[in-house]
């Protein structure tokens, strides 16, 4: 296949190192790690950022081991335009600019949402941590889990942006990485806080919020 300069969308590292220092530096802005665990947290989340904008920028590996099957299936595609890795918007017929569509839209709201997020966990975590608290308030009091859950929707955000081979199957290990992280996280809570903490559990899920939480806020 002969991949002309004109449309060839790649290749640009320089873009690679600045979404990801970009992203990094967000994230690490409202995380602040500072124990093993949250650097390994923070470290996992860092391995699909910068595995996801290589593929985006850089070189297009899934695009690449599939452009057999995609110049079959869609032969009137230019497989490397940037425009192109939108493989979402390919695989359902999305004709119009990529950055409109419903994939890439839900896309932003997701990511948005988990900046979010993680910038109002860590608030309500360093006051706790202050004043030697339990965190259970502002997103706290609908999840244990906020930042992980933050974590997890940004990637999710991304996955419908921009899939590639590498950050689906990262996916699913880093959410079983951070379920054990929170496994960890609860028994050291448990040891600290005792009564309270499983009290706390009762009342608030770990990662999906119930509408029991909602009570909380008429109280």
């Amino acid at each position: 296949m002969v991949i002309s300069n004109l449309t060839y969308g790649y290749g640009l590292w320089w873009m690679v190192a600045l979404n990801v220092a970009i992203f990094l530096i967000f994230a690490f802005s409202f995380t602040k790690p500072k124990t093993k665990r949250d650097w390994r947290s923070f470290g996992a989340f860092s391995a699909f950022i910068v595995a996801l904008f290589t593929e985006m920028y850089g070189f297009p590996l899934t695009i690449y081991l599939f452009s057999g099957w995609l110049s079959n299936k869609f032969p009137q595609l230019d497989l490397y335009t940037h425009n192109s890795g939108h493989l979402w918007d390919t695989l359902i017929g999305w004709n119009f600019n990529p950055h409109f569509s419903p994939f890439h839209v839900l896309s932003i709201i997701f990511i948005a949402f988990g900046f979010l997020l993680l910038a109002n966990s860590w608030r309500v975590l360093y006051i706790a941590q202050r004043k030697h608290n339990l965190a259970s308030s502002g997103p706290y009091s609908y999840v244990r889990h906020p930042q992980y859950v933050g974590f997890i929707t940004i990637m999710l955000g991304f996955l419908l942006q921009w899939p590639t081979l590498l950050t689906l199957a990262m996916f699913p290990i880093l959410l079983i990485m951070y379920l054990r992280l929170a496994k960890i996280e609860e028994r050291e809570s448990q040891k600290i806080f005792e009564n309270r903490y499983k009290e706390y559990m009762k009342k608030t899920p770990a990662f999906i919020p119930n509408h029991l939480n909602k009570e909380k806020e008429k109280k």
